[in-house]
């Protein structure tokens, strides 16, 4: 019997048309030294929604405010051999924008990036992983939509 994906949520917060994503530890099992947006594994016992709340203020210590849109579904297997479906959210937090708390020894560094940035999201990556590429070009797209 085939082992169910591991569902994974992540959350993109846009601020004046900028998403803010964070850089993996270089030491980090998945993804060493790339970029990503702040989320994580659902675990046992949580919705997505926890989860994300969770995740969010683990990782930067804002509180989830509200979700804007759901910003699809990926389907990805890690290193490990492990299947995982993400779902991304585009959110709105509580907390100053400018001071993120971050867990240094898991996301030593943030940025804020546009869509003329989305280049730099390609580091640490391999070629045809351009899963953080996509939720943050769709995140900012339906941020303006939204007007947030």
């Amino acid at each position: 019997m085939a082992r169910r994906p591991r569902q994974v949520v992540g959350a993109l917060v846009v601020d004046n048309g900028r998403a803010f994503v964070i850089r993996r530890s270089p030491d980090r099992q998945l993804f060493p030294g790339s970029w990503d947006v702040p989320g994580g594994h659902v675990e046992p016992g949580e919705t997505n929604v926890s989860a994300l709340a969770r995740e969010l203020e683990e990782e930067t210590g804002w509180k989830l405010a509200r979700i804007v849109a759901e910003l699809g579904e990926h389907h990805w297997e890690g290193d490990n051999g492990v299947a995982r479906v993400e779902v991304d959210y585009l959110v709105t937090v509580d907390g100053d924008l400018g001071k993120p708390r971050l867990e240094l020894d898991k996301h030593p560094e943030h940025s804020w990036v546009g869509s003329s940035d989305l280049d730099q999201l390609a580091e640490g990556r391999r070629p045809w992983d351009d899963i953080v590429k996509l939720v943050v070009e769709r995140g900012l797209r339906a941020a303006a939509e939204a007007g947030v």
